[in-house]
């Protein structure tokens, strides 16, 4: 019984902070066996501690708490049942984790009514008048997406724009006078500091946890991992206040009640909380949402080089491995090539160089580099702080987008391609003959929440006709899409043989 009190210690101390927020008692999970199997419940009101002062912590979690709450929403994602590849397990897995080990694929043959969202997350309400900010993934494949209030009022709300290279969404519901956060400056929040984590996790409404800042500028991997992002930019706040699913897309918040970040993942091997939880920064947000407001699009700015992240040991070493080289682990990213229309190659970096700092932001990582850059446009100049042989050197960048261009761009601006999510590869005239088909190209490169993926439409899939039209080339999709308002129709064939012809609205 002794040493089982000496392993609930910590979680205790969690919980009597926390308690001072909350109406009632405060049960929580308090230990795992190594086996994996659930633990027991234990209740924290029961313990005392000589010398803490809760109640000063505790008022502190209260303002922030009424600030926050009437201010995150709960945001239900339903789905065309019969042609979404996203379900709730998809959505579930790819941030969490499959914790039924392996039953999670049984659970997707449970085909849930059409009156049933397929997953559900959290958002916050960033303007009076209604706009809402949330997580990619939360709003991935929704043909609806239900906005409910603290109160329980609901809206169906319309979807603004996405980016899943940051895992943020712009949503929009019709009301005046909302309560709404302030985006804070991110970039001035302290390892340390106290923070709380409200949104919706596991069903449960309107939940408030606590926590520190365990981290900042973390890199997991996890938004390029499944392929759903061209150039993910990941720079999280790690967070050890409790974050489970349902909480992705509500807000992380300073004590004053300010926005500083949105919850987004966690790192586990239960797909249950474990200590890690990761927010996107608050300025990047901003950032996106601006971006999406403003252009219809989010504006990306590219230094246009190839590197090395000098701090991560492994990927040093492969590299050496790979290059025959005999490149030293430490602090910055190391220049290895440039890209085509490069405005660092222009402005005069070169092969070997080790970027050390943008603007004033020190650059010790990727996540740093990629933050740095991603806060900014085609077009802004950046302030590039390098060694190159054992000497520091500036030079002035100016960003460039993924065509070379330095302008911004509107939805207007947007290729039939980039409007509709997906590129398109001719089919070769033998497989034409062998497969029956008097026309046809294969999609490639279907985005996440495209049009094209809202019809289930995947990679791989065969596009016959577009609006009737047979098509056999990308410069067919374009030639008949150009221009074109109206309804869609996109007759295609999945990877069964199965024909479809679904519709869309041309963006």
């Amino acid at each position: 019984m002794k040493s089982t009190l000496k392993k609930l210690l910590p979680f205790a101390v969690v919980g009597v902070i926390s308690g001072a927020t909350a109406v009632g008692t405060l049960q929580y999970f308090g230990h795992t066996s190594n086996n994996g199997d659930q633990g027991y419940f234990t209740s924290a009101s029961n313990v005392s501690f000589a010398g803490m002062n809760t109640s000063a912590v505790g008022d502190d979690f209260v303002k922030a708490a009424k600030t926050t709450v009437p201010a995150v929403v709960t945001i239900k994602n339903y789905q065309n049942r019969a042609s979404s590849r996203a379900s709730e397990q998809d959505l579930f897995d790819f941030f969490f984790g499959d914790p039924f080990g392996g039953r999670g694929q049984q659970r997707q043959k449970q085909q849930m009514p059409d009156n049933m969202p397929s997953g559900m997350g959290s958002g916050v309400i960033i303007s009076p008048d209604g706009y809402i900010i949330s997580n990619n993934h939360v709003v991935a494949g929704a043909n609806k997406l239900e906005v409910v209030l603290s109160n329980k009022k609901s809206y169906i709300a319309t979807l603004v724009g996405t980016d899943p290279n940051t895992d943020i969404s712009l949503l929009k519901i019709e009301e005046k006078g909302l309560p709404y956060l302030n985006f804070a400056n991110s970039d001035n929040i302290e390892v340390g500091q106290w923070v709380l984590a409200v949104g919706n996790p596991l069903g449960l409404n309107s939940t408030v946890t606590a926590g520190i800042v365990s981290a900042k500028g973390r890199g997991i991997g996890i938004l390029g991992s499944q392929g759903k992002a061209s150039n993910p930019i990941e720079s999280f706040i790690q967070t050890d206040a409790a974050i489970n699913p349902g909480n992705s897309g509500g807000a992380l918040v300073n004590s004053n009640g300010d926005l500083i970040g949105i919850n987004s993942a966690i790192q586990s091997t239960t797909g249950y909380y474990q200590g890690y939880g990761f927010a996107v920064p608050s300025n990047l947000a901003r950032k996106i949402v601006e971006d999406i407001k403003k252009f219809g699009i989010v504006q990306r700015g590219f230094l246009g080089v190839q590197s090395l992240d000098l701090s991560d040991e492994q990927q040093v070493a492969s590299y050496n491995f790979q290059k025959k080289a005999n490149i030293k682990t430490g602090s910055g990213v190391y220049i290895t090539g440039f890209g085509e229309n490069s405005g660092a190659e222009d402005a005069g970096l070169k092969i070997g160089d080790v970027i050390t700092k943008i603007d004033t932001m020190p650059v010790t990582d990727f996540a740093d580099l990629s933050i740095a850059i991603g806060s900014k446009r085609p077009g802004d100049k950046v302030t590039v702080t390098y060694i190159r042989n054992g000497k520091e050197n500036t030079s002035t960048v100016t960003l460039k987008d993924q065509k070379g261009g330095t302008s911004t761009r509107t939805k207007a601006d947007l290729s039939v391609s980039e409007k509709i999510g997906a590129d398109f590869e001719p089919l070769s005239d033998s497989f034409k003959t062998n497969y029956g088909l008097n026309s046809g190209v294969i999609a490639k490169n279907v985005g996440e929440g495209s049009e094209m993926a809202k019809i289930g439409i995947v990679d791989n899939y065969i596009i016959i006709e577009v609006n009737g039209k047979p098509v056999n080339s990308q410069k067919d999709v374009e030639k008949i899409l150009d221009k074109y308002q109206g309804n869609v129709q996109v007759k295609f064939v999945d990877e069964y043989g199965r024909i479809y012809t679904k519709g869309f609205k041309m963006p």
